[in-house]
């Protein structure tokens, strides 16, 4: 005859022998649930960094093309007005595209153009707006038109003396 608590013990083995294994499930549900995170704080990055590359570069263009402006000196028939700068639409895509040529900006970024918001709505004010595209690394295939993205700058044109 065997004893209860002999009993009590295999039953007790075969419980601990009907979980092994269970950890290896969860080290494996973990791994992937970290590698999804990585995935995506790699792709949030690239997307991130892309835009403040293509800001940077937006940044560069509207300055050049603040700094091409007419002067336009207002004679009355009293005292003179002080000359103003003025900016014209196609002198700020102009200067844009031109900033972009000499830079070399269309080698470092897919698919860049001006955007047709591009311009100088009030005359003082070049506004310059440009679209790209990003493509995240591991998830190409999720996206594989890629993520576009769009950085606007402004910069006025000052004239002193």
């Amino acid at each position: 005859m065997t004893r209860p608590a002999e009993r009590a013990g295999t039953a007790g083995a075969a419980a601990d022998r009907s979980d092994e294994g269970q950890v290896g499930v969860l080290v494996i549900g973990y791994l992937l649930v970290c590698l999804l995170v990585v995935t995506v704080v790699l792709a949030v990055s690239a997307v991130y960094i892309g835009h403040k590359k293509l800001l940077s570069v937006a940044d560069g263009a509207a300055l050049a093309a603040a700094d091409n402006y007419s002067i336009d000196v207002g004679v009355g028939g009293g005292d003179p007005t002080p000359p103003l700068p003025a900016l014209q639409d196609s002198g700020v895509e102009e200067s844009a595209a031109g900033y972009l040529a000499a830079t070399g900006a269309g080698a470092r970024f897919e698919q860049l153009s001006i955007d047709p918001s591009t311009g100088a709505e009030d005359g003082r004010t070049a506004r310059v707006v440009l679209t790209a595209v990003v493509r995240p690394p591991i998830v190409n295939f999720l996206v594989p038109a890629g993520i576009p993205i769009l950085a606007q700058a402004d910069a006025r044109a000052e004239l002193v003396r």
